[in-house]
């Protein structure tokens, strides 16, 4: 193992004692035509995007494709916002759960923490503000979510925030080319990994 790897593997191991959950991947799951194998966000890319000022404790954040609740309880713990797990797998909303049973930062707070098993495209983001992807699925799927999006939008305009972490080339297409999300910048993690990987980054659109 690298030296850069031991590093990420150590903090993983700190995060996930100091907030007593087990996020790692699993095992058991495989891709199919339409949905990703669940694949957690390291927490350093988590640090980065909390510290970015694009989100807050006001924020209401749908994570998609949470698998087994990283980015919910991350971001929960350092900024105090809501935050909403959406997963289709029923094995991973489980396991979420029993994480969010054991969960011990801002315990106190841990009905600011919720998990939906539930199709993505067919879930209604209510009054959400902040959506995060971390490539869960198709690009049909996240045209459909997007729609879905823009829907809660118009139906309740305020400012909505997506954020898309090492966006595949579909992806790219889609957000680039459409007219209804604007680019508003991006947050660089290439730094955080040896490698040069030009991808290692956040991107970040609005709506309103």
């Amino acid at each position: 193992m690298r030296a850069d790897e031991k590093a990420r593997a150590a903090l993983e191991a700190q995060w996930e004692k100091r907030l007593r959950i087990a996020t790692s991947a699993a095992d058991y799951e495989k891709d199919d035509m339409n949905h990703s194998r669940y694949e957690p966000t390291a927490y350093r890319v988590l640090s980065r995007l909390a510290e970015s000022g694009y989100i807050g404790k006001d924020d209401i954040l749908v994570d998609y494709g949470c698998g087994k609740g990283r980015v919910s309880f991350f971001l929960h713990y350092a900024l105090g916002l809501r935050t909403v797990g959406v997963e289709y797998n029923e094995e991973l909303v489980r396991a979420a759960e029993e994480n969010l049973s054991s969960y011990a930062g801002r315990a106190q707070e841990k009905d600011k923490i919720s998990f939906v098993c539930a199709n993505a495209e067919e879930y209604e983001p209510g009054d959400a503000t902040c959506f995060y992807f971390f490539n869960p699925f198709s690009l049909r799927l996240l045209q459909a979510v997007v729609q879905r999006i823009l829907a809660a939008y118009y139906a309740d305009p305020r400012p909505m925030r997506l954020f898309f972490y090492y966006a595949l080339d579909p992806y790219l297409s889609y957000l680039m080319t459409g007219d209804m999300l604007q680019f508003e910048g991006e947050i660089g993690c290439g730094d955080l990994f040896d490698g040069g990987d030009a991808r290692e980054k956040i991107l970040v659109f609005r709506i309103g």
